[in-house]
């Protein structure tokens, strides 16, 4: 799985750490073929520090030596990247990590043809169980896409999605955790409302939802046929079972993907309007 690719990185935020963390960790690529470039000074002295990687204040050094750039910067900083590293010239794979700017606007403001991926990964790709949406731009190549894939895994798993479905990603797997934290919230609250100790009812919440995960995942079955496993005819959790549909949790749910996708949408087009 290694990859023989100098790979840099144009912003050094919490997703390119984890990204080169995991990188690193898992032997895909060594230190000395990563460069990063931000333009927090001891951002870069802390991730050369912390990763024995190659750091640098100047955008246009990483486009210059690397086989690979990722754009790991905010949406309201792109006018300004863009417009500096137009000016150089680099004939490898750009992988865009910037939230809500389709792969048009890149090709546009950087005027020339590019093998542009725009991805969207999310917040667990922080301790490794990430999952990366991959949106292959027109000209980019299989081996493009594979390289693409390789660096993802370094975070968690990897899907292939049209772009036009960016913004159903967003709203599903990239506000996710934030739904699963809720939930997780709310589940320690009931067993702490049924005199379970909180740090119990915490502990027991957690793992709760690793191993249904977990078991999901390695059976492969669906989850209606699990769900039925463990409702037992007049049991527990069918009584469970019956007040989450009294309290409409999942229409609550599909609402929540629902709106966060439209709300990506619209922010979306306010972050292009701005630049």
């Amino acid at each position: 799985m290694k990859l023989n690719k100098i790979i840099g990185f144009i912003g050094a935020g919490n997703i390119a750490e984890a990204l080169i963390r995991g990188l690193i960790t898992k032997k895909i690529l060594k230190p000395s073929m990563i460069i990063a470039s931000d333009i927090k000074k001891d951002r870069m002295e802390y991730m050369k520090d912390a990763y024995n990687i190659l750091t640098t204040n100047d955008n246009l050094k990483v486009l210059s030596e690397s086989n690979v750039i990722i754009l790991a910067i905010k949406p309201q900083d792109i006018k300004v990247v863009l417009q500096e590293i137009s000016k150089g010239k680099n004939e490898g794979l750009i992988i865009s990590v910037i939230a809500g700017i389709p792969l048009k606007f890149l090709a546009k403001h950087l005027k020339e043809p590019l093998r542009i991926i725009r991805v969207m990964p999310n917040t667990p790709a922080l301790v490794g169980a990430g999952i990366t949406a991959v949106s292959p731009g027109e000209s980019t190549t299989k081996s493009d896409i594979e390289v693409c894939h390789k660096i993802f895994t370094a975070v968690g798993e990897v899907v292939e999605v049209k772009e036009a479905l960016m913004d159903a990603v967003t709203g599903l797997s990239g506000s996710g955790p934030a739904y699963v934290f809720d939930i997780v919230e709310a589940m320690t609250d009931g067993g702490v409302k049924m005199g379970l100790p909180r740090n119990i009812a915490y502990l027991l919440t957690l793992h709760t939802v690793l191993g249904a995960s977990k078991l999901l995942l390695e059976t492969g079955k669906h989850p209606a046929m699990l769900k039925d496993m463990v409702a037992s005819p007049g049991g527990t959790t069918i009584f469970g079972l019956h007040a989450l549909k009294k309290g409409g949790v999942s229409a609550a749910l599909i609402g929540a993907v629902e709106q966060a996708t439209k709300r990506s949408k619209e922010l979306g087009s306010e972050n292009l309007e701005k630049i």
